[in-house]
């Protein structure tokens, strides 16, 4: 019913057809993925200053200015894209569309259907071993059981965490880390990578990446180095601007993590991290690169569980509405906030007997990132129909996850 409904709003304010859940910005899909990178790094060896203009164009008539008339008009449509698809959904249909879940093992396509789930992540067992077009299968069933399209994610950083480019099948290399290439080859390196990588994932169903990481660390000794830019918080911001708008240019989504900054805080996969630097230090250092990544057009921000002590010495910043404020207030990030995965140990601790996805949505989360979601979906769900959760932040929330799916084209625009 939701995915005609889309059908019908697209013809009637766009006069065009939905997609089949990939980005419409893609350019690499007609290929295998791995032709794909090859592609993409053939152009983007002809232009290795990130898409700077030819200095012939100098001569030519200045670029047209684009008509005010026709951005208000298109604003217009999507806007009633979503109200009008926001109006039709029941309670459960809304919080559904706020978890962005681990893809269970099995299962997988009925539990879209069943839960009315907003995005599915991959995992490296999902992608071990197959083809593309085995990949492109498994996607296209689980959007083809979904009433409005699914964001699809994956976590591919390079270096120490690489999803996809694990497979041979689908990547011609193992990603490097953001280090590594830097080190081959300077900023570039970054650009074209980022490039590739985005077209490959795309031509796979993949939709969103959950990069870059803007946490600063310059000490190898820290949890978090491996994964970071390896520099200090201005070049960091350089970095995470050059890859967010690069994956923006491709049409693939971004998510900055870890708010407000990993720094060289413990592993919260197994335990309690506890930040007890000054808040000042977050100011001159680590908001940096999440400024900059906001700046550069970054759709999402992935919410770590360390204690900002700081700000919420009570609780992990996950599930903190202060450390949401920061986010919102101080940063200026009108996009979608959401969690780290809430079946990390870290959680466990400071929810107790309550239910973490409810904490979180009561923090200010639109998304929740969890393993757990057939427990999670329902507690939400329930402390919505008691009042606990307002219902209208639940709508503000799912408009921010509506607007990021129709940024990437996936409802029919």
């Amino acid at each position: 019913m939701k995915k005609a409904l889309i059908v019908f709003l697209c013809v009637l304010l766009t006069g065009c057809a939905p997609n089949s859940g990939t980005s419409a910005q893609s350019t690499g899909s007609q290929s295998t993925p791995q032709d794909s990178s090859v592609q993409s790094s053939d152009s983007s060896s002809q232009d290795s200053s990130s898409g700077a203009p030819d200095a012939s164009q100098d001569s030519e008539e200045p670029p047209s200015q684009p008509d005010p008339s026709v951005t208000s008009g298109s604003t217009e449509n999507q806007d009633q894209i979503i109200e009008e698809l926001l109006s039709t959904m029941t309670v459960e249909e809304k919080v559904g569309q706020m978890f962005f879940v681990r893809c269970p093992d099995t299962g997988a396509v009925e539990a879209v259907s069943q839960y009315k789930l907003g995005g599915y992540i991959l995992f490296g067992r999902d992608f071990k071993d197959k083809t593309a077009e085995q990949v492109r299968n498994d996607i296209s069933s689980y959007q083809s059981a979904s009433g409005v399209p699914l964001l699809i994610g994956t976590d591919e950083e390079g270096g120490t965490v690489v999803r996809a480019s694990s497979n041979p099948n689908l990547f011609s290399h193992r990603g490097l880390s953001p280090q590594a290439l830097f080190a081959e080859g300077g900023m570039d390196s970054i650009i074209q990578d980022a490039r590739q990588k985005s077209v490959t994932l795309l031509g796979l169903g993949v939709n969103v990446n959950l990069a870059p990481v803007a946490d600063v660390s310059t000490d190898p000794n820290d949890f978090i180095y491996d994964r970071s830019f390896g520099q200090d918080a201005q070049a960091t911001a350089e970095y995470v601007s050059n890859v967010v708008k690069t994956m923006d240019a491709e049409g693939i989504g971004s998510v900055l993590k870890h708010f407000p900054g990993y720094g060289n805080n413990v592993d919260t996969h197994t335990g309690v991290a506890i930040d007890e630097r000054p808040y000042e230090t977050f100011q001159t250092s680590d908001y940096l690169p999440f400024t900059a990544g906001i700046q550069a057009g970054a759709d999402a921000v992935l919410v770590s569980h360390n204690v900002m002590s700081c700000v919420d010495n009570q609780l992990p910043a996950s599930l903190s509405p202060a450390v949401h404020n920061e986010l919102r207030s101080t940063l200026g990030f009108q996009g979608v906030i959401m969690t780290d995965d809430l079946a990390m140990d870290a959680v466990a601790t400071y929810a107790g007997d309550q239910s973490p996805a409810v904490m979180a949505v009561k923090a200010g989360n639109d998304m929740i990132i969890t393993t757990d979601f057939q427990t999670q979906i329902p507690e939400v769900v329930q402390a919505v129909k008691s009042g606990e959760i307002d219902e209208a932040q639940i709508d503000q929330s799912v408009t921010r996850v509506l607007q990021w799916k129709y940024d990437l084209g996936l409802l029919g625009n």
